[in-house]
């Protein structure tokens, strides 16, 4: 099972890639303006795919020791994008969320979101965290504070974009880290409770989000309003039947259901491929989700362990959030089914995700340990001097 753990997740990859650039074929068309260039977005999420699969190739080949080293390097990065979002002529903004950043003002079409590297980056900083003070993780200041306070950054950045599913999700994603590292739950679930009155604070104070809960509450009632995304892919889902109306017949999608190739495209799969092209679906992230853990569990070293928890916390809460949207079971939040949906920063980060998998799936057969500063000697010299 340990050998085989990493064929069977490269594949789900694989057949998870390629039909989300079949559904962009079949819902791109309905997207542009049906002319010759209709099936740009297609040709664009294919060039982010090439450059996607060598950023995978050289993590799962550069010993992830190296993101050990540069661990804070990468966490400042993910923390200028997200400030660099709110600057004038560089942030983009679009409906109101201001969750990109672009070079548009120079002439060059390309933006990309920095929310997408931020959660990567904090699971990379907390499993160095942790790895670094792991006599202290059960310590209130050492095991609970400061490492919250590494997610608490990035949080408060995001949900400044307006970005509330990404807040919640890098929220979640560092809970599981944090609790899996073993710091104490008592700590845990006080703060979880009032991330959570915070999180109903603000949705009270944006009239826009409240405007979404109550929608969500009764999608009838707002189906021809902020109701009609999740409204259009019940109607989806439902029309797709067991068997589906067929690759490329999908009425939803010409109907006017709105993000049908981002966000919503889980329905899309619904309508055209039927239950069993969404049971594929959940069955190959079932699969990436059991091999990842597959994979923390036999990692070489604690640091191993915890970075491959977290990326496979990222693209299991991701999954299931995007899911629980688009089934209606969860308020809309806006946020990508890893793989599938089209985009670009997305796709890039999941796949940088997957080759660090892979990469102490390696190291784990090997048996080799990483050259991590994670001695006995140096750990309590850590402890005793407090360096990070």
């Amino acid at each position: 099972m340990n050998r085989a753990s990493v064929y069977i997740l490269i594949s789900s990859v694989c057949l998870l890639v390629v039909l989300g650039l079949v559904m962009l074929a079949s819902t791109g068309f309905f997207v542009e303006d049906r002319s010759e260039e209709a099936y740009s977005m297609l040709w664009q999420q294919g060039a982010w795919l090439m450059i996607a699969l060598v950023a995978a190739t050289t993590s799962a080949v550069l010993p992830y020791s190296f993101l050990y080293r540069w661990r804070w390097w990468i966490y400042m990065a993910a923390i200028i994008g997200l400030i660099l979002c709110f600057v004038p002529h560089v942030g983009i903004t679009v409906n109101g969320a201001a969750r990109w950043i672009g070079l548009r003002a120079v002439g060059i079409p390309l933006q990309f979101q920095p929310s997408e590297l931020a959660k990567l980056a904090c699971v990379i900083a907390l499993a160095g965290w942790f790895s670094r003070h792991e006599p202290l993780t059960r310590e209130f200041v050492s095991g609970f504070v400061l490492p919250g306070a590494i997610i608490l950054l990035p949080l408060v950045l995001v949900g400044m974009e307006v970005d509330l599913g990404s807040a919640v999700l890098i929220g979640a994603v560092g809970g599981g880290v944090m609790f899996i590292a073993g710091t104490r739950w008592l700590y845990i679930a006080p703060i979880a409770a009032s991330l959570l009155a915070g999180l109903y604070g603000v949705i009270k104070l944006m009239p826009n989000r409240v405007e979404r809960v109550m929608a969500f509450m009764d999608l009838e009632k707002f189906k021809d309003g902020l109701g009609l995304q999740q409204w259009r892919a019940l109607i989806a889902f439902g029309s797709g039947g067991s068997q589906g109306v067929g690759l490329g017949n999908g009425r939803q999608k010409m109907m006017g259901l709105p993000e049908a190739h981002t966000d919503f495209i889980f329905p899309m799969v619904g309508e055209e491929l039927g239950f069993f092209g969404t049971l594929l679906v959940v069955v190959l992230f079932s699969l990436i989700i059991v091999m990842g853990v597959n994979i923390a569990l036999r990692a070489p070293d604690r640091y191993g362990k915890l970075l491959a928890i977290g990326i496979t916390l990222i693209m299991a809460f991701e999954a299931l959030m995007n899911m629980g949207v688009t089934t209606a079971l969860l308020p809309n939040k806006g946020l990508p089914l890893p793989f599938v949906s089209k985009g670009g920063s997305s796709l890039l980060f999941a796949m940088i995700g997957i080759g660090i998998l892979v990469n102490i799936h390696r190291h784990g057969l090997s048996g080799r340990k990483n050259d991590l500063p994670l001695t006995r000697r140096r750990r309590m010299s850590a402890v005793s001097h407090g360096s990070l």
